[in-house]
């Protein structure tokens, strides 16, 4: 268990043939390929936090997240594959009788997750001394990993995603959730490299968060593709995602990686990079989202997306 941890998994690049651009300006790290049983940036995040908790002798594994978080049910695998127990303090306590429909939280359940239900208020406090010390003393002093996984030993997980070996690469594109991803890859990126963030929630504020890990400036973040906010797609969106997994057999996932490269190709369209750039796009994963989302889909009638 702990040499696949270990393990510098290194990704394939994809080159993207796509009747919107030209060949060889779009490319795809295949994160959501490595490894097993977690793969993407989750693997990145949970890497040393995992780690850390097998080196202090930490049995249980807690942390957060909503009833969809791809971030829920990676701890659920990585901590059954490493036979540590895994709890998840889950938003929204009217879950507790109908999570069993939740594809999300069905798969953490089969990989022994035990849920805790709490109302968004309650939710809200998740970081405070109030909040946590119950939690503490029920499950024995957990390892608790935060919500959407960042933290500093995320971070290091993170800057093993970009090596020499993508040194030809200009621009490096990554969907951002937490900024995390987004931090670790800025850490690690080359003089001659930029990290663009396409944030999947509306408004600036993953800045500062992203500030909080970066050690250099060598980053954006655009909040223009996130189609109103966390969660929220459009048909527009659907079909883009469909005819990618057409043209190129890539499945993208429509919160993260379906809104970033969206917003790269609609970029590249408009000349936005200059001449001869090259650009490498991160795949993080994200892909268990799908059966859930296409089960909101299907209540209103709209096309199922392909994976």
């Amino acid at each position: 268990m702990n040499s696949y941890l270990k393990t510098n998994h290194q990704a394939i690049i994809q080159p993207v043939v796509f009747d919107e651009i030209k060949d060889g300006q779009l490319f795809v790290l295949r994160e959501d390929l490595i490894g097993a049983p977690v793969y993407g940036n989750k693997f990145r995040k949970l890497k040393y936090n995992v780690l850390e908790a097998q080196k202090t002798d930490k049995k249980t594994l807690l942390t957060f997240g909503g009833a969809y978080s791809n971030h829920i049910a990676a701890v659920a695998a990585m901590g059954n594959y490493c036979g540590l127990d895994t709890v998840g303090i889950i938003r929204g306590d009217e879950l507790v009788n109908s999570w069993q429909e939740n594809p999300t939280l069905q798969l953490a359940s089969k990989n022994g997750m035990q849920f805790e239900f709490v109302s968004r208020e309650q939710y809200r406090k998740k970081e405070s001394a109030e909040f946590l010390e119950p939690l503490n003393q029920k499950y024995h002093s957990p390892f608790i990993i935060p919500e959407g996984g960042t933290n500093e030993l995320a971070i290091k997980g993170c800057e093993e995603i970009l090596t020499q070996a993508h040194s030809e690469f200009n621009i490096v594109c990554v969907a951002a959730g937490t900024g995390g991803t987004a931090a670790g890859l800025a850490n690690s990126c080359l003089a001659h490299q930029k990290v663009m963030a396409f944030s999947s929630l509306k408004g600036d504020f993953l800045k500062k968060d992203i500030k909080k890990w970066a050690k250099n400036e060598q980053w954006s973040l655009t909040d223009l593709y996130s189609f109103g906010g966390y969660g929220k797609i459009n048909q527009d969106l659907i079909a883009f995602i469909n005819s990618f997994y057409q043209q190129t057999t890539i499945a993208l996932d429509p919160l993260y990686t379906g809104k970033m490269i969206y917003g790269i190709i609609d970029l590249l369209k408009t000349n936005y990079f200059p001449e001869k750039t090259r650009i490498l796009a991160v795949h993080t994963g994200g892909l268990q989202g799908i059966e859930g989302m296409n089960q909101k889909l299907a209540q209103k009638g709209w096309p199922l997306l392909s994976s």
